[in-house]
């Protein structure tokens, strides 16, 4: 609209400066036809007149006009000169004037311009006996008439000169007039159209940007909101009714994914626990058919082949029971009890069950108290702390497990570094994944089950690590503020 605005007065602006010069073309033209007709008459009428007792004729031109040149010239506001048919001068208006150095330039210009036999052609074979010659002289447009003045027979008697000098000072003060109430006018346009433009704009944009931070908002895992705008153009109600269509579209395939996901996860988790538990099964049955095949009541060693089966299979059936476990506490989310803890005391409790002294423990602070639930806090801490005491290899002659408890702004941070063989680049996209593990014991369901108790509690976990240098794992869990405390 700006635009259209900014447009339509430059396209004006340029038809009134056309328009003016056209108008200032013919004005001059036709003021230049009036005083010529005007001047021929008065001319014709001196040389028929009483007055006159000379014969008429081109040598008597200078007499008959010697008194009279100088009385038409002021009459009719314009230099006359008059030239015999040869184009030599005869007499002009400004002859016994003090000419200017202008008049003397343009008597000049119409001497070299009589002087050339072809400019006298030129009146001679126009259709009217006349020709204007046009020139600019220090930036000023002139015109130099050239007509014949016939006697009573219309034979030609002398060349009429008249020489016009084209003044645009008063055509020029109107243009100028017209464009500046044209721009003003245009102006005032021109900000009523910024502002319907920005009205318009805020209103577009308005829907447009509802509609934004609604597609910013869409996720496939949550229930999404429907648009709702009232009184919009067509186009936006278009794209709102397609969007509202793509969000029913968009929740029926998340249900139907997130049931396939479902299924997918029981049926990989079944495989998993099949898996694992046919591991000790092999065992258990290899022990109970080689007892079988071998058994002796009168064998003196009996009771010692007993002893040592039954602790082959309560040795696997512990394995059974662990491997039930860890897919038991993985699957049960963490209760929530919110109960309000020294986080600083509860992991240094933790820390008791492990007897390696190379695991050192450091905090910031005595006590840095949260709202968390204390089985599932110290079962963070032991799997980091059992995942970076695995992650260590046997030659290592200094290992080293840090483990520090600090506080930042509203959150408490639980660190954990050890000098371990560290995460590879293709693995640290795996490393909350449920059942994957770099060792060879294990079912890859610790960090799964920490990140899971983690996010429960609206903490996040991350890691850093280098390879063959270490690991460093940063739970951070929020504070309990003071108003919760009491």
């Amino acid at each position: 609209m700006i635009l259209l605005v900014l447009l339509a007065s430059i396209l004006i602006a340029a038809v009134a400066i056309y328009q003016y010069r056209e108008e200032t073309k013919d004005y001059h033209k036709q003021r230049l036809e009036r005083k010529e007709h005007s001047i021929k008459t008065h001319i014709g009428r001196v040389l028929n007149g009483r007055q006159n007792t000379w014969e008429v004729k081109t040598e008597n031109i200078p007499l008959i006009f010697k008194e009279e040149i100088g009385n038409i010239a002021e009459i009719h506001g314009l230099q006359i000169n008059l030239f015999d048919l040869e184009g030599a001068l005869l007499i002009s208006s400004k002859a016994n004037m003090q000419p200017s150095l202008k008049d003397k330039c343009i008597a000049a210009h119409i001497l070299n311009d009589l002087s050339n036999t072809l400019k006298i052609n030129s009146i001679t074979n126009a259709p009217e006996h006349r020709f204007v010659d046009y020139h600019k002289e220090n930036g000023e447009t002139f015109q130099s008439l050239y007509t014949y003045i016939n006697d009573s027979k219309s034979k030609p008697l002398a060349i009429l000169n008249i020489p016009y000098l084209e003044r645009d000072s008063f055509l020029s003060k109107e243009l100028d007039a017209f464009l500046e109430r044209i721009a003003y006018a245009y102006l005032f346009v021109l900000l009523i159209a910024i502002g319907i433009a920005f009205l318009l704009s805020k209103y577009i944009t308005k829907s447009l940007k509802t509609i934004s931070d609604k597609i910013n908002a869409t996720r496939l895992e949550k229930r999404n909101e429907k648009i709702e705008i009232e009184d919009t153009s067509e186009e936006i109600s278009t794209l709102v009714k397609s969007y509202n269509s793509m969000i029913d579209e968009l929740e029926e395939s998340a249900v139907q994914l997130a049931k396939s996901e479902r299924e997918q996860a029981w049926r990989e988790m079944a495989k998993q626990v099949a898996h694992e538990i046919k591991n000790p099964l092999t065992p258990m049955r290899l022990t109970v058919q080689n007892f079988q095949r071998k058994f002796n009541p009168q064998d003196e060693n009996i009771h010692n082949k007993v002893d040592e089966y039954s602790k082959t299979l309560i040795q696997q059936i512990d394995t059974m029971s662990s491997i039930a476990s860890a897919f038991s506490n993985f699957a049960k989310m963490p209760a929530q009890q919110n109960e309000t803890l020294n986080v600083v005391k509860i992991v240094k409790l933790a820390l008791d069950i492990f007897n390696e002294d190379y695991i050192h423990f450091q905090a910031d602070e005595d006590e840095i108290v949260a709202k968390l639930d204390r089985t599932q806090l110290i079962r963070v801490v032991t799997n980091l702390v059992k995942n970076g005491i695995q992650s260590i290899p046997e030659n290592n002659e200094n290992p080293s497990v840090a483990v520090l408890v600090t506080s930042e702004n509203n959150h408490v941070k639980i660190i954990v570094s050890d000098n371990g063989n560290g995460i590879s680049e293709e693995n640290r996209v795996k490393v909350f994944e449920p059942k994957f593990t770099t060792k060879t014991s294990g079912m890859g369901l610790g960090l799964a089950m920490v990140k899971n108790i983690v996010e429960t509690y609206k903490g996040s976990i991350t890691f850093t690590s280098e390879k063959d240098k270490g690991t460093t794992f940063t739970v951070t869990f929020p504070k309990a503020l003071q108003h919760e405390l009491q």
